[in-house]
């Protein structure tokens, strides 16, 4: 099976020093394409460099944790970004009031910014919510009433079944990480996947972060791998997310894996 992971965060520090290796076992399981996930000016930037044709992209983005260094500077480097070929989405951008690292008012600010240039240049729009109580909606909404939103990707969804059906009732995609496979975490996410339509449906690593507690605890192992990397999450583990999809709905992986493809192709632009 061919598959996409539209998250990986290949410029994050705990990737930075083994990236051509993380490629390589990635594509040896199935995983051709990747999105790289930007955060901030700088990460956009450094995500463009690992761009391949055909087989990586990114986005280009301010990450709610960073809004409260979003001034005019940043609006004016990303509208430069956004251009770029490479670059197949407006993001990461969206609310995170769980942690809230940068102020709230900071936050509603960078994301109001950076929906409009999404829309300015009519790519897709790579949405963080943590929390946000239904303000990542509203907002989202109201942007609607002045200007049609480009294609919407709810990245990692792990909210309630209430915000599901409102983001699926505007017709928002949702992306799937390895919090599925979190049997603590992961047990309400389990049962409403079922629910999101194959047409909206995402697969995501969001590497290095959350790593599927499905996988086999030999993979280190088999990968020669040193025993630091055991929490670590990476692309090649995909499948694993994959896996535990299709067994909460009760699907073959490959009319999953079909599906997610087609998505990702259509969102993206992928040839």
């Amino acid at each position: 099976m061919k598959l996409t992971d539209v998250c990986v965060n290949l410029t994050n520090s705990q990737l930075r020093g083994d990236v051509e290796a993380v490629i390589q076992r990635a594509k040896a399981a199935g995983v051709e394409r990747m999105l790289i996930t930007a955060t901030d000016i700088e990460s956009t930037k450094a995500a463009l460099l690992l761009c391949c044709g055909g087989q990586r992209y990114c986005t280009a983005g301010v990450h709610p944790h960073g809004a409260s260094n979003y001034d005019k500077e940043t609006i004016t480097s990303l509208k430069k970004l956004v251009g770029k070929d490479d670059v197949r989405a407006v993001g990461e951008t969206g609310l995170d009031f769980n942690r809230n690292f940068s102020p709230v008012d900071a936050q509603l600010a960078a994301f109001e910014s950076q929906i409009e240039i999404a829309q300015a240049c009519n790519k897709t729009l790579f949405v963080h919510d943590r929390e946000s109580q239904g303000e990542v909606l509203r907002i989202l909404k109201n942007a609607t009433a002045k200007i049609p939103l480009p294609p919407v990707i709810i990245h990692c969804f792990t909210g309630s079944r209430e915000e599901l059906r409102q983001y699926l009732a505007n017709d928002y995609y949702i992306g799937i990480t390895g919090w599925i496979a979190d049997t603590r975490r992961g047990a309400e996410l389990r049962e409403m996947v079922a629910d999101i339509p194959l047409d909206r449906l995402l697969i995501e690593t969001d590497a290095p972060f959350l790593r599927p507690h499905n996988v086999p605890k030999d993979f280190l192992q088999q990968h020669n791998l040193p025993a630091t990397m055991k929490r670590r999450n990476e692309p090649a583990l995909l499948p694993f997310v994959l896996a535990a999809i299709g067994a909460c709905r009760n699907e073959a992986l490959d009319e999953i894996a079909a599906a997610t493809e087609n998505n990702a192709a259509r969102l993206f632009g992928f040839t």
